[in-house]
């Protein structure tokens, strides 16, 4: 699952290079991946109105769902 928000997250940005993708599990069991990113980039992962950073969630949440995981994406 890291390697697909990683490979996601590479192809939104300029910087490729600055992408890393930290993954934590909270107190209720949900993994958490944590994308850093350039501060010029970060507006091309969040997308007009946060669409395209719903879209990256909802294949997330979809793929992880499949697994029977929880799992949620915050760009940091």
């Amino acid at each position: 699952m890291k390697e697909l928000v990683e490979h996601i997250a590479k192809n939104l940005v300029d910087n490729p290079d600055e992408i890393s993708v930290t993954d934590a599990t909270d107190e209720e069991g949900v993994t958490v991946y944590e994308v850093s990113c350039n501060p010029d980039d970060k507006g091309k992962l969040i997308g007009k109105s946060g669409r395209t950073a719903k879209a990256i969630r909802t294949l997330v949440h979809a793929c992880s769902a499949r697994h029977g995981e929880r799992a949620t994406v915050e760009i940091v």
